[in-house]
């Protein structure tokens, strides 16, 4: 037993592994016994962390050079925006960049904390496997403690999968008018876990992405100003029709409706019967997010033209007085 104890490890006579070469410049058996573990794995571990942060840094400078806006040209799409569809007005102007670029950097932060993730990951897990480690029981434990960790943080996750999805699909960014049921306005930032935005009092507002159940975006494709008009029951209804349809018409061929306005306003006629008044209709198909300007606009309009022909307003009635549409701004 003793002479087995001393005897020197066999691999200080092969010519080329870690053990020859620690034996060959430190003349130590125990050293060279042990080469495998004092420097082959310690270089190994190294090597895949340092490959690991390479790639990391190479796929991160990757991703930023696709998120990044084109210099010189705010209205080009970042490379990582082509592929997906976008929704936002050009009549935003500058507001357009500022969307753009926050939906990029979003996206590509959850892009770079993926490929962090993914690339650490793949490393802690070869770098147990150098180390002796059986890897079955380690995976099967981070799995139970992920599922655990799930349940405890579902609210969480929830909101940051809605986030995801609705930055791909572009549901809504900043600068458009959304209502998304407890709360109504302009959207300021979007995030992957909250979505901000004012109301038309100043109220910010701060909403979990995963309570949102529906989203009504006022900004995007085209708008209908709308605007009801009461008159008296002793109204010609026929002659209030022509006056207002001629006041619409020369209200929006000037500015500024005229670079608001997409078609010619039309009056549909008695839209309500109330015990107090008789309401007529008027729409127009606007730019989006321009409805309220044009509303208010229309209104000032048919107020001074049936003034001016003679029509009276109805009695306890605010003559103009909008659809609950126009309250939003």
């Amino acid at each position: 037993m003793s002479q087995l104890l001393t005897d020197p490890p066999q691999c200080i006579n092969e010519v080329g592994t870690w053990c020859y070469q620690v034996f060959k410049v430190t003349h130590n058996e125990w050293l060279a016994a042990s080469a495998g573990w004092l420097v082959a794995k310690p270089l190994k571990i190294l090597l895949i962390l340092l490959v690991a942060v390479l790639i990391r840094i190479v796929l991160r400078k990757l991703i930023d050079r696709v998120t990044a806006l084109p210099s010189g040209n705010g209205r080009k799409l970042p490379a990582l925006l082509r592929p997906l569809r976008e929704r936002a007005p050009e009549l935003l102007g500058p507001v357009v960049i500022e969307r753009r670029r926050q939906r990029a950097k979003t996206i590509g932060s959850v892009l770079k904390s993926m490929t962090s993730f993914v690339v650490f990951g793949l490393a802690f897990i070869q770098v147990l496997g150098e180390l002796g480690y059986d890897l079955g029981p380690i995976l099967a434990s981070a799995g139970i403690v992920g599922i655990a960790l799930g349940f405890g943080a579902q609210n969480l996750v929830k909101d940051f999968l809605s986030g995801i999805f609705m930055m791909l699909e572009d549901q809504y960014g900043v600068g458009d008018v959304i209502d998304i049921g407890e709360a109504s306005g302009t959207v300021e930032s979007v995030g992957l876990r909250i979505t901000t935005l004012r109301d038309v009092k100043g109220t910010v507002w701060y909403v979990r992405n995963g309570e949102v159940l529906r989203v009504g975006n006022s900004s995007q494709g085209f708008a209908n100003a709308v605007v009801d008009v009461p008159l008296s029951y002793t109204t010609d209804v026929d002659r209030a029709v022509e006056v207002l349809s001629a006041a619409a018409v020369t209200a929006v061929a000037a500015e500024p409706l005229s670079t608001q306005v997409l078609e010619q306003p039309e009056v549909l006629g008695v839209e309500k019967v109330t015990p107090e008044s008789i309401e007529i209709r008027m729409t127009v198909k606007v730019r989006p997010g321009k409805q309220w300007m044009v509303q208010r606009a229309l209104r000032a309009r048919m107020i001074a033209a049936l003034e001016e022909a003679g029509f009276e307003p109805p009695l306890g009635r605010f003559l103009g007085q909008g659809n609950a549409s126009s309250t939003a701004q």
